[in-house]
């Protein structure tokens, strides 16, 4: 089964589509997956698949490791144009997670004071108000949003966890801009037949109106790069996702697409 595991709790750096040169920091298991969805084209593999022996690494483990990766960084004339909080699974599921966005601060401002601080998150426990607060105190925070059909993120995104759309949109918005949309477009379908296909005017006019009321700052588009769990998945095209980002442009939303 084609799966990606990243080491924990620090990975790369890696060279980003979205992002550039960044450095991630795993708050989950270097040995499994933690999600609270279960996405049928995560490159981490299903959850049930890849359930971790070991828990999640500590403040203080991140602290340190993160500091000697960015040392060693630094004594290498290295530099991160990012540290993303990514990797095996859903980072705000971190307990500590509030108190490891400040440490990740403070230690980018003492090494590396222009790199941005990102944080992947599929939204889920953007309700928690610590979560949202943390949020609000990183340069990207990028959250995803595939589509504002319920029926469509039961099939594809596959909650395992309360989730109301209605609710989230919501916090989204309370952002006040201080937010990206990041959204997967694809085509093919489930292992079951089901169609995937998000490109659609079904899908796409209510989630353009969405965004335009969440008033993002950007919105990433982007489509399948690894090899998904589900086989029968398929890329979008470039010029279905050129398409997208026209149809944003057009009502004044930033957009980016990665091919």
């Amino acid at each position: 089964m084609p799966t990606i595991i990243y080491p924990s709790p620090i990975f790369g750096p890696i060279k980003s589509r979205r992002l550039g040169v960044s450095l991630g920091i795993n708050l989950l298991p270097s040995d499994g997956k933690v999600c609270t969805f279960d996405c049928i084209y995560c490159e981490c593999g299903y959850n049930s698949d890849r359930r971790p022996n070991s828990k999640l690494p500590t403040r203080e483990q991140v602290h340190t490791a993160l500091e000697n990766r960015l040392k060693q960084m630094q004594n290498n004339g290295e530099k991160p144009d990012v540290l993303t909080f990514a990797g095996n699974g859903e980072p705000t599921i971190h307990p500590h997670f509030p108190e490891i966005i400040s440490d990740t601060i403070q230690l980018r401002d003492r090494y590396f004071p222009n790199a941005k601080v990102s944080v992947l998150t599929n939204g889920t426990r953007i309700l928690d108000d610590r979560v949202f607060d943390a949020l609000c105190m990183v340069d990207n925070n990028i959250v995803k949003l595939d589509t504002v059909d319920n029926a469509y993120i039961q099939l594809v995104d596959r909650p395992n966890t309360s989730y109301n759309l209605s609710s989230l949109i919501e916090r989204m918005k309370a952002f006040n801009g201080h937010i990206i949309i990041q959204t997967m477009f694809m085509l093919g379908t489930d292992d079951e037949g089901r169609s995937t296909d998000n490109t659609q005017s079904c899908h796409i006019e209510p989630w353009i109106t969405a965004v335009k009321y969440i008033a993002p700052r950007e919105v990433m588009i982007y489509t399948i790069d690894r090899e998904p769990p589900s086989s029968h998945l398929r890329k979008a095209p470039r010029e279905v996702l050129d398409n997208i980002v026209e149809q944003l442009r057009m009502q004044n939303i930033k957009a980016t697409a990665s091919y």
